[in-house]
């Protein structure tokens, strides 16, 4: 596990993101889902999080282009956001390979609900940030990940709040509630 500071820039994150709306998820890329989780929990108090492995996807583009997106994350929470964490499986170039090779660690994204996904994507492009990933899940969810890198140090990800999601977070958002510790990461 590198230094701390690597997992703590959560506190510099913008809670608002301008012309999009307020941080809903931070997305950390880890290298080792378990040791991050661990640490997390252990170190930041939490969690606990949720793991989906090699997370489904309908389709993916990369900068315009068909790709695969190979990747599994975690979710929990700390305070009123939630902690995702994010491995990449392969070196694939993705929106994650973008910034992080597969043994670097850090805040990749903040992730914002919108009221259309396309609109924010045009939004984004208007102020020069292009898309990164722009996928669907099996079910038929988009979600998409634009460059703000420039503007923000990392990337942006818009998704709708569907009912659906909206019961994922609350899901993980409840079960933060009185917490123990214990058991800090768990299969879905």
């Amino acid at each position: 596990m590198s230094a701390p500071g690597a997992w703590r820039s959560f506190a510099s994150a913008a809670k608002t993101v301008e012309g999009f709306g307020p941080v809903v998820q931070l997305a950390y890329h880890a290298p080792d889902i378990d040791a991050a989780a661990r640490y997390w929990s252990q170190q930041l108090s939490a969690g606990p999080f949720y793991l989906i492995e090699h997370i489904a996807l309908e389709a993916a583009f990369y900068r315009g282009a068909p790709a695969r997106f190979d990747h599994s994350s975690a979710y929990g929470q700390l305070g009123d956001v939630m902690i995702e964490l994010i491995h990449q499986h392969d070196d694939a170039p993705s929106a994650v390979r973008d910034m992080y090779d597969a043994h670097s660690e850090g805040l990749h994204h903040a992730a914002v609900f919108v009221d259309d996904v396309q609109a924010a994507l045009d939004r984004a492009a208007a102020q020069g940030m292009a898309c990164a990933l722009d996928a669907r899940l099996k079910g038929g969810m988009r979600f998409a990940m634009v460059d703000a890198r420039k503007a923000h140090g990392h990337m942006l990800e818009f998704y709708e709040p569907s009912p659906d999601l909206r019961k994922f977070y609350d899901f993980i958002r409840r079960k933060s509630k009185g917490w123990d510790g214990e058991a800090y990461l768990r299969r879905l």
